[in-house]
């Protein structure tokens, strides 16, 4: 169910943290992301916190000072916990209570009560550790944006795109042990390649390392085994959405995939954004989900009124990389792409929707991945293989380098965020991940 707008909404609201007020934050008061974190350099325990400005506010600490009762006060004392998945299975009411109750208190007319309960319970961002926000159970990855295939598949000399890609959405079980925050660093991973032209594999670092610009969804409430989530409820039982890189080795993929899905070539690594951006935050940037007249029409448990008018998100996404020479050079990093959520070709609910379908019990912390994310355009590609179009036109950073795929000692940074006309902006963050160098 689509989200109403309400007061934490509000365009003109303003919080007395006035750093939430700059016009660029990726954490004004109408965004309140959650993470879970604790100061650098302590062995204090992880705990719940959301963002706002510059600040991290520590919820638990606050809900002891502020009085808090009712749902919102239940729903923070579950953000006390080293992992969310308390709060994310108390459901959109509770979700609803505690971010309403943080935005009165952060709102610039709060009272002098409410200031000082929030002051004594926030850290600066430079000063906080992230960890992991829930206790990941299954991780599924989809593959949801027509372009995207669309460009593989010609890259790869196939005819088109498979069959079914506009009946269902495609997805395949991922790997949750590897699943990094934003800082990750990992090795290059080695597998079994075919090279052109040989008739026998051989076992290589992979020599076409790729990142996916993708979202993380994460499921708030579950359901139980056997009990299909209706297409019009599916949003109710998302929490919110972070960044995610889901690193792919092509060349051992291209090797892998016969006749069953991707396995090493994707279960080494996935980079994570440590804040999750909730759904009721995304309201406002709702729109229509754009599909060919001439495309056949979902079956109706993919398909309603609902979906078709509300089901994209205008979500604003960027790659950025960033080499050796750049670190070296104090130079800023390359932008290699700058595409929207929008683009998709299945929506978040009808992912949701078609994963429980057969009776598969979601739970509370799962995470979907959303695919690629590719639009229209060669500048709005979501990987480096379309880019630089599997190494017949590399890509020219502005250090002069050229890239075809991601090398040794290349990190790659994902930024998204939202901004309409009539609406306050509000970012994710970033996930930033590091190549090193494989150790066969």
């Amino acid at each position: 169910m689509q989200q109403p707008l309400n007061q934490t909404h509000d365009p003109a609201a303003r919080s007395w943290i006035e750093s939430a007020n700059a016009p660029a934050a990726d954490f004004p008061i109408q965004n309140l992301p959650y993470a879970v974190l604790r100061r650098k350099n302590t062995d204090e325990a992880f705990r719940g916190a959301v963002a706002i400005g510059d600040q991290a506010l520590d919820i638990a600490a606050w809900a002891s000072r502020a009085g808090l009762n009712g749902t919102a006060a239940d729903a923070a004392r579950a953000c006390g916990q080293p992992v969310l998945n308390a709060f994310f299975g108390m459901g959109p009411s509770a979700w609803r209570a505690l971010r309403h109750a943080l935005f009165s208190a952060l709102h610039e007319h709060a009272p002098s009560d409410d200031r000082a309960a929030i002051e004594a319970c926030l850290i600066p961002l430079t000063d906080v550790e992230c960890g992991l926000p829930a206790r990941i159970g299954d991780y599924t990855d989809f593959y949801t944006s027509l372009y995207h295939a669309t460009n593989i598949s010609k890259l790869l000399g196939l005819s088109g795109v498979g069959a079914n890609f506009k009946s269902i959405p495609i997805a395949y079980h991922g790997r949750v042990s590897s699943i990094g925050l934003s800082g990750q660093k990992f090795v290059r991973p080695a597998g079994q390649i075919m090279l052109p032209g040989s008739d026998a594999p051989i076992f290589s670092p992979s020599l076409k390392l790729d990142y996916e610009l993708e979202l993380g969804i994460y499921i708030g409430q579950g359901n139980a085994a056997g009990e299909p989530i209706e297409l019009d409820q599916a949003d109710s039982h998302v929490f919110g959405l972070c960044l995610l890189n889901d690193w792919s080795a092509r060349d051992i993929q291209a090797w892998e995939m016969q006749p069953l899905g991707p396995f090493l070539a994707k279960n080494f690594a996935t980079t994570i954004s440590p804040w999750i951006v909730t759904m009721e935050a995304l309201a406002p940037f709702r729109l229509p989900l754009a599909r060919p007249a001439t495309d056949p029409k979902p079956l109706p448990y993919l398909d309603s009124d609902r979906n078709r008018m509300a089901g994209a998100i205008d979500i604003q996404l960027e790659v950025w990389m960033e080499t050796a020479r750049h670190r070296a050079g104090q130079l800023p990093a390359s932008q290699l792409s700058h595409t929207s959520f929008k683009h998709q070709y299945w929506s978040v609910a009808q992912m949701v929707a078609h994963h429980a379908v057969n009776g598969c019990n979601l739970r509370a912390g799962d995470l979907l991945g959303s695919g690629t994310v590719s639009g229209p355009e060669r500048s709005e590609a979501g990987a480096l293989m379309e880019l630089a179009r599997n190494t017949s036109e590399p890509v020219t950073l502005n250090t002069g380098e050229k890239r075809s795929y991601v090398e040794d000692g290349d990190a790659i940074i994902l930024r998204g965020y939202c901004e309409k006309p009539g609406f306050a902006r509000i970012g994710f963050g970033e996930s930033r991940g590091e190549v090193l160098p494989a150790k066969v």
